[in-house]
């Protein structure tokens, strides 16, 4: 081998070595559900939908003593405004929780915690 075949070799490495792969393009549905989670956007439908499935499936009169909250691994969190509520609705935690799984069931609500506290 010559020399210069060595330097021409080394030189076509060093090429190949340094240069940038670039990645496929992502898919746009990637990217908007990206965005839309990184921005909130995705629970803030979730709160809403969550929230009028709540009044439906405990009825107007305890409805108006509580919020629907966040739902996190399975578990919707009630805002209460009283004990005597949060007690009622215990009473009635099984039937609820059917119930809502049978109004949201992309949200696989297993289970629903009571928290007393002030409702705007």
């Amino acid at each position: 081998m010559k020399p210069d075949d060595l330097d021409e070799r080394n030189l076509h490495d060093d090429y190949k070595r340094k240069r940038v792969r670039i990645p496929p393009p992502k898919p746009v549905r990637d990217v908007l559900s990206q965005l839309f989670a990184k921005r909130g956007y995705g629970q803030v439908q979730t709160a809403a939908t969550c929230d009028a499935a709540w009044r439906e499936a405990v009825g107007q009169k305890l409805a108006a003593d509580t919020r629907a909250g966040n739902v996190r691994r399975g578990v919707l969190e009630v805002l209460v405004r009283n004990s005597v509520a949060a007690q009622e609705l215990g009473f009635l935690k099984t039937k609820i929780v059917k119930m809502l799984g049978k109004l949201i069931p992309e949200q696989q609500i297993r289970d629903v915690r009571f928290r007393v506290g002030t409702i705007d």
